[in-house]
C-alpha cells in the first residue's frame, strides 16, 4: 500500500513544523541559557584618558643600538 499524495503532503507539512518548532525551542534555550552565565568574558572596559601619557617602564636600550622596538602587554587578573 502506498501512500497517496495528499497524505505524504501532510506528513511532509508536519515533518517541518516539528522541526521548525524544535529549531526555535533550542535557539530559545540556547540564548536563555547563554544570558544566565556569569560573568560575561574576560573582558572589561576601562575608562582612560587619550590625552595622558602611559605610565610603562623604560625600553632597555643596548649599547651602540639607536632603535628599539619596545611592546608591551598588560595581564589583569580578575579576582
Amino acid at each position: 500500500m502506498g501512500m497517496t499524495g495528499e497524505r505524504r503532503r501532510r506528513v511532509w507539512r508536519w515533518a517541518v513544523i516539528v522541526w521548525a518548532a524544535a529549531v526555535a525551542v533550542a535557539g530559545g534555550l540556547t540564548l536563555w541559557m547563554q544570558d544566565s552565565t556569569e560573568p560575561r568574558g574576560p573582558y572589561v572596559w576601562e575608562e582612560t584618558n587619550p590625552h595622558e601619557t602611559p605610565s610603562l617602564p623604560p625600553c632597555p636600550t643596548p649599547e651602540g643600538v639607536d632603535a628599539v622596538l619596545c611592546a608591551y602587554a598588560t595581564v589583569d587578573t580578575v579576582d
